[in-house]
């Protein structure tokens, strides 16, 4: 199994590496692994989703009370 890390996912996936690390410590890169104080990723792994909500549907607003 090839190996790549988190300097060369983020190169790969066009993000930066914080990101790459947020998404390794959230377990939404499967097959990552911790060596020490690094991670490695599988170099077939396929970059997440943006899980981030979009539509502003969810957007909580509050009410002014009269």
């Amino acid at each position: 199994m090839e190996l790549m890390s988190v300097a060369q996912a983020a190169e790969k996936w066009g993000i930066s590496m914080r990101r790459v690390q947020i998404l390794l410590s959230q377990g939404r890169i499967p097959g990552a692994v911790r060596v020490g104080s690094n991670w490695v990723l599988p170099a077939d792994a396929e970059k997440p989703s943006d899980a981030r909500i979009k539509s502003g549907k969810y957007i909580k607003t509050k009410d002014k009370e009269k």
